[in-house]
């Protein structure tokens, strides 16, 4: 109804105009030259229209460009060579004597507009919401319908602006052809260019620009803990477990509506230890309970809740993770340097700890500059440990052999650390807050999910202020796929997350949400 109001005021604009000129001139006006004239008009009100609702709103209008699927790597000149285009072509339709090249560019320039939307509906992975101005109505499918009007006002304004010049001219009437051939697949192979090679770059070669899909995640569940102390433990395929940091080996077990089905204490064969940091690791049917500062490790099954001490008097550590049912994967120091080191301690049979210094690589200090999460991919059997300030990661197996490394999309290669030395307590802190790169993550099959700090290129400021951005990578590949937003709740942020097949687990304050992830993501694991 909009669009055929917007052709209506139009075309009773262009009509008034000439119907001044019919009772100037006092005589018959030439049917054809009104039809052209009215079809430069009502090019120069939708291209002045457009190219001032881009200008106007110049950074709304990039920030859209640069969530496009199809041009997000040049969505920097292109924001400003759209809108130049436009007013160009209306000025070349307004002067006479470049009226022939205005309507060629304005039927090449809707061309351009109609391949875009072509590939967007047929070849992109997502499909973005619709552009602004006077089309912000308009679906995609009845976008490319008005393009396509467009097209066809051009095309005839061209031929009537020719046919005089047409009549028994084979040449001319050849060379017209050629003149559309060539606009026509030249307007086509621009548009396909474009998108291979910001294909290539957002997915390869990736300067922080963002794709972000419409709902890629639908809630499913919401449940108040009532406390915030809780933590996720890990989660299989009909339940989520959760630790207590204030009740350290209370394990409450929810399924996948959130409800809570279970809640257990863990009863351990030894408790005549100095604990002082207890962690639960759940790797069902199988749990883990640490604490790196004895050091000791007890090993236990979900079916009664009751662990036995399996590691003790080895290597102290900082951060511990269950990989199988006999071996956990640790963050340890080296005795000397005090350097974080990756290692792996077997509890079976043959109990051994397998250390290798060539993981973590160092830039600083070997301690704060090797700060990250570590990460276990069940159907990869890898490990993976994720950098917090620096956008690295590195992928390897349970004997510690580096397989493989990877980037995330922002540019901070080094990690940006004041460190002082307090002297008097022998320790080195922070001396201002550190610069995070990667916040939090999780892993689940081939795709790393990380929970990003760095704001990319086109995203709106307040975007960042209420929600969390997760970007998600395809380890197999080194690949960037697409981010989503988590909202905060109640103004807290997320705080934690798990992925598990197609759901997704987070903590926000009090709570616990459970989402499901739609193809666009899921698609993307491993076979």
């Amino acid at each position: 109804m909009e669009m055929l109001i917007y052709f209506c005021l139009c075309f009773l604009i262009a009509f008034r105009s000439h119907s001044n000129q019919v009772t100037i001139m006092n005589q018959k006006p030439q049917i054809r030259t009104i039809i052209i004239e009215i079809i430069c008009l009502l090019f120069v009100l939708l291209f002045v229209y457009a190219a001032a609702s881009k200008l106007f709103d110049f950074q709304h209008f990039k920030i859209q460009l640069g969530q496009s699927p199809l041009l997000s790597a040049f969505a920097g000149w292109l924001a400003l060579m759209v809108p130049i285009a436009e007013l160009v072509i209306c000025i070349f339709l307004i002067v006479p004597r470049y009226k022939r090249a205005g309507l060629f560019s304005a039927y090449g320039l809707m061309v351009m507009f109609t391949v875009y939307i072509f590939i967007i509906l047929n070849y992109t992975s997502f499909i973005p919401c619709s552009c602004g101005g006077v089309l912000e109505k308009l679906d995609w499918k009845s976008h490319m319908l008005f393009n396509i009007a467009f097209i066809g006002l051009a095309a005839a304004a061209i031929l009537l602006y020719e046919s005089s010049r047409l009549k028994n001219h084979s040449f001319r009437r050849r060379r017209l052809i050629g003149t559309f051939s060539i606009i026509t697949f030249s307007a086509v192979g621009i548009v396909t260019v474009l998108f291979m090679l910001s294909e290539n770059i957002i997915h390869y070669h990736n300067k922080l620009i963002r794709r972000f899909p419409q709902s890629p995640l639908q809630e499913q569940a919401k449940t108040d803990l009532k406390f915030n102390s809780f933590y996720i433990a890990g989660a299989d395929s009909s339940n989520i477990y959760l630790g207590n940091l204030t009740a350290p080996l209370m394990v409450t077990t929810l399924n996948k509506s959130l409800l809570q089905t279970q809640q257990e204490l863990i009863s351990l064969n030894r408790t005549n230890l100095p604990f002082r940091a207890v962690k639960v690791s759940v790797k069902a049917p199988c749990f883990f309970v640490t604490d790196g500062t004895i050091p000791a490790v007890f090993s236990g099954k979900t079916d009664d809740w009751k662990a036995k001490l399996v590691y003790n008097q080895g290597e102290y550590f900082t951060t511990a993770l269950a990989v199988d049912s006999s071996s956990i994967v640790v963050v340890t120091n080296d005795k000397i340097t005090g350097e974080n080191i990756l290692g792996v301690i077997e509890t079976g049979s043959d109990k051994k700890t397998i250390l290798n210094p060539e993981i973590l690589q160092k830039q600083f200090d070997g301690v704060f500059d090797t700060d990250g999460q570590l990460l276990f991919s069940t159907e990869m059997n890898k490990i993976v440990y994720l950098y917090a300030y620096r956008n690295e990661y590195t992928i390897a197996d349970k004997k510690l052999r580096i397989t493989g490394k990877g980037n995330t999309i922002d540019t901070i290669s080094q990690a940006k650390l004041s460190i002082a030395k307090d002297k008097k307590h022998k320790q080195r802190k922070f001396s201002k807050p550190p610069l995070f790169v990667n916040k939090r993550s999780a892993v689940y099959n081939n795709l790393l999910f990380v929970n990003s700090a760095v704001p990319g290129l086109y995203e709106d400021d307040r975007m960042w202020k209420r929600t969390s951005v997760i970007d998600v990578y395809d380890l197999l590949q080194k690949t960037y796929i697409l981010s989503f937003t988590i909202i905060d709740l109640n103004d807290q942020k997320m705080k934690e997350f798990l992925v598990h097949n197609d759901q997704l687990y987070v903590l926000i304050g009090n709570h616990i949400i459970r989402y499901k992830m739609d193809k666009q993501i899921t698609s993307k694991y491993r076979k």
